[in-house]
């Protein structure tokens, strides 16, 4: 089993920044992916950022440029710095991890943001 627990959502004002952080716990393989994914009010959960354990990282085109995903793999942990932060951003944030074919959850953290 896999655990993820996240933390760092809030409220932010328009053009200010935020940090998720996600910490993995439990059996985690060598290969696999980490990331984050969100799902706005009235929305479909949908991909922010991802990183694979090679190093891989693949961007939503509406956070590039302004989201930067990283991890540190000594303590299975990912990061997401969310700068100019815009209230279309406003959803709740899911970490994410997927090995062998399996996708575990983190129980989501809430990203509101005010225009």
């Amino acid at each position: 089993q896999v655990q993820l627990v996240e933390s760092g959502g809030g409220f932010v004002q328009a053009g200010g920044s935020l940090r998720l952080s996600c910490a993995a716990s439990g059996n985690i393989f060598h290969f696999h992916a980490m990331g984050w994914y969100r799902q706005p009010p009235g929305k479909q959960r949908e991909l922010v950022a991802t990183m694979s354990t090679p190093g891989s990282t693949t961007y939503a085109d509406s956070v590039k440029g302004r989201f930067t995903i990283s991890r540190d793999n000594a303590k299975n942990t990912v990061y997401l710095q969310m700068n100019s932060l815009k209230p279309e951003d406003t959803a709740v944030y899911y970490c994410h991890l997927g090995q062998l074919r399996r996708d575990y959850w983190g129980q989501g953290t809430q990203v509101t943001i005010s225009s």
